[in-house]
This record gives C-alpha cells, structure tokens and sequence, in this order.
C-alpha cells in the first residue's frame, strides 16, 4: 500500500466510523446471523495474490457487518458496558499508526511515563490515597491472575516461581459464591487449583459473610493448609452486590493475608464521591482493580490495576535478561515487570485524550445520569402489573422478571425481546430461579432509552402499556 493509499483509505475508514456511529440507533442491537453463516461466507483457502482494497471493504460491510452485536449501542443493556467514547476511538487511530511496543521505558518513554501519570489521574478520581501505585493492564482477568500470583509467591516465601508447587501445601483463597468466573481462571492458571479456591456461601445481600471467612481461615490454618489471600468483590456481575469490604480487610489482616478488591464495573463510579460508601474500607487493600473500558468509556482493553506496594509485583513477575535491560537511566519504571505479558500496548494515550477531553465532572454526569434513569426504569416496572423486581438497583443495575414465570419461560420472553432487536439484555440466577438484568452503561444513551426498553420489555412479556400504576 502507498502512502497516498494508505491516507486515502484511513480517511474512507475514518468516515466509515462516523457514520457507523451516527446510525447506530437505527440498528437492531444484537447481531441476527444465524450460527455458522459468516463462516461459510468466507473462501475456505486464502488468496494467493493480493486483492484491491475496494473488494476487501466492500466483503467488510456484506459479510462481518451484518454478524456485528453493535456494543456502543445506546440501548445495549446487557452484560456490562464495553464504551470506547469517540475521543478514546481517535486515540486508538493514532496508537495503531504508530504501532509502538511498549513494554520498556526505553522503547517508548512518552508512554511508560504517560501511564504512570494518568494511574495517578485514576487514583485520585476514584479517592483511593497516594500510597497506591498503577499499571494499566489488558483486562481485569490478567490484573486479578497477578493479584494471585502474588497471594501465592508470598504464601510461598516467594519460592513458588523457582521450585513449583508440587510436594508441599497449596495455597488458599478465599471469595464468595457470587464472584466473577475470572476468578475461578486466575485460580487455574496460577496453579492454585479449583480446589483450594475457598468459596464462601454470600449473604441474602451477596456479600461475603465476614465471620465465615474468618472461621474457614482458621480451619485451614489448623488443618495444615496454607492461606494465602482474599478476593473481595465491589459491584458483582450477576446483580451488583458488593462485599463489606473494611470487614473483609479486617479479617485478612488479622491473618496476613493479601486482599485484592475486583471492582471491575462498579469501580469506575467511585469517581463520584456519593457512591463510596459501597467500597468503605478500600484503601486498607493490598490491591483494586477496575475497568476504565467499562463505564468511562475508554476503548477496550484498559484496565486500572492499583497495588499499595508494587514491589511485591514485580518481585512476583519480574525477569530481567540482558536484552530487556535498560543501561544508563536510573529510576525508570517497566511495566513489563507489573505485568504477565511481556508486550504491551500503549494503553494510557487513550485515557489521556478521555480524561481531558471530558474532564471528571463530565465523566460523573454520564455516570449519575445512568443510575438515575435505571432506578427510573425500574421504579416504573415496579408499578406495571405483571411485572416482579428480583433485586433492588445496585448503581445502574437491577434484575426483573414477568410474575409467576418459570424458568424456562423467562428464558422465552428474554429471546423474544433481543429477537425483536431494540434493546439488548441477558439473564442472570437469583437464588434457585432466572431473573433478567438491566444496566445503563452506554456513553450514547439518553434518557428517552429507558422509554424504549421499558416498551420492548412489556411486548417481550405480553403486557399492555396501559397496566402501569
């Protein structure tokens, strides 16, 4: 490709984008490809000379775009937000441009030290204090598998990555039954094991019972295991509980144990100070992390991984060839070493460019006007006859049903509202049964939205408009 190619299909790409996000409203949500039918779209052999341009994006808009779930919809209320602001999508054009590595100081300083700027940006917005320092890593998966590694190194006296794991007691973690399935995975990958992932059956509320934890902690300890940490959870996927988390870090403490905080979704509206007290206690964790490419709205991936004492990171993932070394700075940071990949994108232009072009007062409107309009929607399905609330708002979240369904007919009415395409949701277990979850997390939404869902939902169910209190 030229460069006058080259610039003329980045502005044809660039177009594409603007008008794709014009029009998006006007799309169903959920992509309406049947399973199978882009694959079979698709030449079985790649070419074996090299095609125009025109071709290859004329395929991109009859082939992938029709098998597209469009998740910067305004009326995407499913699972949680994935938003790449607009501003955050013109900071990616330039870091793809620029194809950087940045996985030391030395091999793009701009970006190792922009990085380190803008995780004090995203400290202090969320009021976490100066004794907490940052590195942005790809998702929350990755930042709480490091959490754990480090739980196990220290249960280990840091002999885990040298001799393994084998021939001696494994470490232990404890969580609640209602934590993410990322948490499961970093207790697979870490070779702490399924097993020794001690998960404690939640409260009505879903938090995790403060005495319970200590009690399990005590019994392992007598049993001969070896614990080794906590991870608490703030703002849960299924319906938005959050565990006490000064109870949790107490109990930790009295053991030694590492608490590591996933505040995955919900750790993005601390930066509105009305929201804190559902994380109290936070700043006595060892480490939190939350995703800016949830509700803030920088493009996926970007999370925020925040640990009181790095040092305890990078002598868990640390490993320093000569070929990785960095001759004649002093004091230089490598992010490469706080994190598990050794490659790393330059993640923090896109926060950059986010926070300054939005500014946090911005940002907290975005997020006060989400929780308002899902209490809203909410408090209005509370009055329509036929419709049952399963949990209460927690932030933007809240889980419904149609009264007296059974499990297989929510499952039926939830269907029939994607099918139907405007609006997007996904389903959840409360207790023994299935509930429906709303979230408003799209930085496109408006408030007229919620109108829409609150029609799509009734003709989902079979109500009329005109049952509502």
């Amino acid at each position: 490709m030229t460069p006058e190619d080259f610039e003329s299909w980045s502005r044809r790409a660039a177009d594409w984008g603007a008008r794709y996000r014009r029009t998006l409203g006007d799309r169903p949500v959920r992509a309406r490809t049947d399973a199978g039918e882009i694959y079979r779209a698709i030449p079985a052999e790649p070419p074996q000379t090299g095609e125009e341009m025109a071709a290859i994006f004329e395929d991109f808009e009859n082939i992938i775009l029709p098998g597209m779930t469009h998740w910067q919809h305004p009326r995407f209320f499913a699972y949680f937000p994935a938003n790449a602001a607009p501003v955050s999508v013109v900071a990616e054009y330039l870091v793809t441009a620029m194809a950087a590595q940045c996985m030391l100081w030395q091999t793009s300083p701009a970006a190792t030290e922009l990085e380190t700027r803008m995780m004090e940006w995203l400290r202090d917005a969320v009021g976490l204090p100066g004794t907490f320092s940052g590195v942005i890593q790809d998702s929350a998966s990755s930042a709480t598998l490091a959490a754990m590694l480090v739980m196990r190194e220290r249960a280990l006296d840091w002999q885990g990555n040298v001799r393994g794991l084998a021939g001696g007691p494994a470490p232990r973690v404890y969580c609640s039954d209602q934590v993410h399935s990322s948490i499961d995975r970093a207790a697979w990958v870490s070779g702490i094991g399924q097993d020794n992932l001690i998960k404690l059956p939640a409260e009505a509320s879903g938090a995790m019972p403060p005495d319970a934890l200590d009690a399990a902690i005590r019994a392992d300890f007598a049993a001969g295991h070896r614990p080794a940490g906590v991870v608490a959870c703030v703002g849960g996927t299924s319906t938005g509980a959050s565990d006490d988390i000064r109870a949790v870090v107490e109990v930790a403490q009295r053991h030694a144990l590492y608490v590591h905080v996933d505040a995955a979704w919900a750790g993005a509206a601390m930066i509105c100070p009305e929201f804190r007290d559902i994380w109290a206690g936070v700043e006595q964790a060892d480490s939190v992390v939350f995703n800016p490419h949830k509700w803030l709205g920088a493009s996926f991936d970007c999370s925020a991984h925040l640990v009181r004492d790095p040092e305890t990171l990078v002598k868990t993932l640390a490993i320093q060839p000569e070929y990785l070394k960095t001759h004649g700075q002093d004091g230089v940071i490598d992010y490469s070493e706080w994190s598990i990949p050794l490659g790393r994108r330059f993640r923090a232009l896109k926060l950059w460019f986010l926070l300054r072009f939005h500014g946090l007062e911005g940002l907290r409107g975005i997020i006060r006007d989400h929780v308002r309009w899902s209490g809203n929607l909410c408090e209005r399905l509370r009055a329509t006859e036929g419709v049952e609330i399963v949990t209460e708002p927690a932030l933007s979240l809240f889980s419904f049903r149609r009264a007296g369904a059974t499990d297989d007919e929510t499952i039926a009415h939830l269907r029939t509202i994607n099918d139907e395409g405007r609006i997007y949701l996904t389903q959840t277990r409360v207790g023994d049964r299935i509930a429906i979850r709303f979230q408003a997390g799209s930085h496109a939404m408006t408030e007229a939205d919620t109108g829409i869902a609150y029609d799509a939902i009734l003709d989902g169910f079979g109500l009329s408009a005109g049952t509502a209190g």
